[in-house]
C-alpha cells in the first residue's frame, strides 16, 4: 500500500493548519483544503503537505477536488475542519445572514465534503482495512448557551450529520469520529466571531488559564486515526481544565478548595 493520505479542510489557518502539520509530522501525505491560497502556499511550503484552493460552500468547487483527489492517489481520512461562528447577539436580535452562513460552513459544506469524498474513502479503506470521517464540531453543539443560538444550531446539526453518517455507515470499514472541543484559543475564531473586532476577540480568553490551542486538537484527531482498525472513538469531547462548560469559565489561577469552602 502507498503512504496513507489524508484530506484536511479549513487548513488556512487554526485547528485545520494544525492538523495538517501534525499529520505531516505523523508520516501521512496530506492535502489541505481552504480558500485561501496565500495562506495555504505557506503551509505547503513549511510542512510538504499538498494543498488544494476551494470554496466548500459552491458544490463546483467541491467537485474539482473530488476529481483531484481521484486522479492523484489514495483518501485514507476526511478531517472536516472547516467552520466557524458570526456574533453572540441573542435569538431575537442576531442576524438571519449570520445564521445562513454558518449552516453554509459548519453544515452544508460538512454534508457536500463527505457526499463527494465517501466513494473515494471506501477505495482507501480497501487499501488499508478501514477509512476515517473525522468531524470537528463543538461543545456547542451539545450544549446551548445563551447568545450562541445561530451557532448552537450549526454545531447541533452537525453533531446529528454525524450520528446519522455512523448509523448509515454501520457494516462498512468506515470510522465515523466526532471531535468537539471546548475553548481552544487560534488566531481567527474569536476575531471573525465579532467582525474582526480584536478586543473584543481578546477579551474571550482574557484570564481563563491555559485555555487549548490549535494543536491540542490536532494531537486528538492523529490519535484517533491512528488507532487499531477495530477501535472507533466516536465522540471525543475536549476541554481545557478551567471550562466545566460553553458558559462557565474560571478565571485566575486554579487552586485546590480549602476544607472549609469546599
Amino acid at each position: 500500500m502507498s503512504v496513507l493520505r489524508a484530506v484536511v479542510t479549513g487548513a488556512s489557518s487554526g485547528i485545520g493548519a494544525a492538523t495538517v502539520r501534525a499529520l505531516r509530522a505523523a508520516g501521512w501525505d496530506v492535502v489541505g483544503v481552504a480558500r485561501r491560497e496565500d495562506r495555504l502556499r505557506e503551509l505547503e511550503a513549511e510542512t510538504g503537505a499538498s494543498v488544494f484552493v476551494a470554496d466548500l460552500t459552491k458544490q463546483v468547487d467541491v467537485d474539482r477536488l473530488r476529481d483531484h483527489l481521484a486522479a492523484t492517489g489514495g483518501v485514507h481520512a476526511l478531517v472536516n475542519n472547516a467552520g466557524g461562528a458570526k456574533g453572540l447577539d441573542t435569538v431575537e436580535a442576531s442576524e438571519i445572514d449570520d445564521w445562513a452562513w454558518m449552516f453554509e460552513v459548519n453544515v452544508l459544506a460538512l454534508k457536500r465534503v463527505t457526499s463527494a469524498l465517501l466513494p473515494l474513502l471506501r477505495r482507501g479503506a480497501v487499501e488499508r482495512g478501514v477509512a476515517d470521517i473525522v468531524n470537528i464540531t463543538s461543545i456547542a453543539g451539545h450544549t446551548a448557551y445563551a447568545g450562541g443560538g445561530g451557532y448552537n444550531a450549526a454545531k447541533f446539526a452537525a453533531h446529528a450529520l454525524t450520528e446519522v453518517l455512523r448509523l448509515e455507515l454501520n457494516g462498512e470499514p468506515l470510522r465515523v469520529i466526532e471531535v468537539a472541543p471546548g475553548m481552544v484559543r487560534t488566531d481567527e475564531f474569536a476575531l471573525v466571531r465579532f467582525g474582526g473586532d480584536r478586543a473584543r476577540a481578546d477579551a474571550v480568553y482574557e484570564g481563563v488559564p491555559d485555555p487549548l490551542v490549535a494543536e491540542d486538537i490536532a494531537g486528538v484527531v492523529v490519535d484517533a486515526v491512528l488507532k487499531p482498525r477495530h477501535v472507533d472513538l466516536d465522540l471525543i469531547v475536549v476541554k481545557p481544565v478551567a471550562q466545566a462548560a460553553p458558559y462557565r469559565v474560571a478565571k485566575g489561577d486554579l487552586m485546590v478548595r480549602s476544607e472549609t469552602t469546599r
